[in-house]
């Protein structure tokens, strides 16, 4: 199995755990607090690791390019966050996560447009199920 494809099912796995488990701790607190003390926990697990494994000397190294793209990466991440959260408050969580996973179309859409990268005809047919598999998972009752 390629290393990217182990990461890529953990990412998703822990992401699953995520909904569940964050559908729990909004119960009964506001969706902005949740992911506000989310955030912090990620801060820290994520520092730590860096701090861990002594990477904070290549800080300088990275590029000012680099630099704004994960800060507006991570502006998008605090949004979607805080969205996402909003949602499985007021919905099911079985509802909610396979509509935020249209992500993946619109991730494929985009990468096309930005990144230049080859929608091929496999890919077109998988968007179109992925999307209809969130759409009918999330509306149906």
């Amino acid at each position: 199995m390629n290393h990217w494809l182990l990461y890529a099912f953990l990412s998703a796995l822990f992401a699953a755990l995520t909904a569940i488990l964050a559908k729990i701790g909004v119960k009964d607190i506001n969706s902005n607090l949740a992911t506000g003390i989310r955030t912090l926990v990620v801060l820290v697990f994520a520092w730590g690791i860096v701090f861990a494994q002594g990477t904070t000397k290549q800080l300088s190294s990275i590029s000012k390019t680099s630099m704004v793209f994960l800060v507006l990466s991570g502006i998008a991440t605090g949004m979607s966050w805080l969205f996402y959260f909003r949602a499985l408050q007021l919905g099911d969580a079985s509802k909610v996560s396979p509509i935020d996973k249209l992500s993946l179309v619109l991730t494929i859409i985009l990468a096309a447009i930005i990144l230049k990268e080859k929608i091929t005809p496999l890919i077109l047919v998988g968007v179109i199920l992925m999307s209809a598999g969130a759409i009918i998972i999330g509306f149906g009752k």
